[in-house]
């Protein structure tokens, strides 16, 4: 896929740290979720450092829009991921950013011999459903894991 001009698709920085969490913090205030407060947040470069883990970010006209992380799933089968902390800005959503991150994540995913992956989401978050279904992941009927995003009750799988 090709980016908008003025577009940049890439790895997380320790510097984007504090421009994320004001971003994953706007998104799930927007969508009502409680999670605001998830540690990790401040930390995004840190936690995505670990092995067979990225983090992505997209960055429009030298201004962050967003990200999203991929990672073992915790508690699951050594060959699932999970896509994780996917928050895009509403002013960069529509124009196939998400679908850039999303494929940026598959392709490190697949790299990293993972078989399957798993992302949760909550069940407001209807445009990151048509995403994931647009992609191949199926509806699951209970979660896996260990689990992100307590509240939510939307689990998708999709084989890599």
């Amino acid at each position: 896929m090709t980016l908008p001009p003025g577009t940049v698709l890439r790895p997380i920085l320790p510097r984007d740290d504090a421009a994320l969490a004001a971003i994953a913090r706007q998104v799930l205030a927007e969508f009502g979720s409680g999670l605001a407060s998830d540690p990790e947040v401040d930390a995004m470069q840190r936690a995505y450092s670990r092995p067979r883990s990225a983090y992505y970010v997209v960055e429009r006209d030298g201004r962050l829009g967003g990200g999203v992380g991929i990672a073992p799933l915790l508690g699951g089968e050594e060959g699932v991921c999970e896509l994780r902390k996917f928050y895009l800005l509403p002013n960069v959503r529509g124009i196939g950013l998400g679908q850039a991150l999303l494929d940026q994540c598959l392709l490190s995913a697949r790299g990293f011999g993972f078989g399957q992956c798993y992302v949760e989401v909550l069940d407001r978050m209807s445009e990151a459903q048509r995403l994931l279904e647009r992609n191949g992941f199926q509806l699951l009927q209970a979660r896996m894991g260990y689990g992100e995003l307590r509240g939510s009750n939307t689990w998708y799988l999709r084989s890599l």
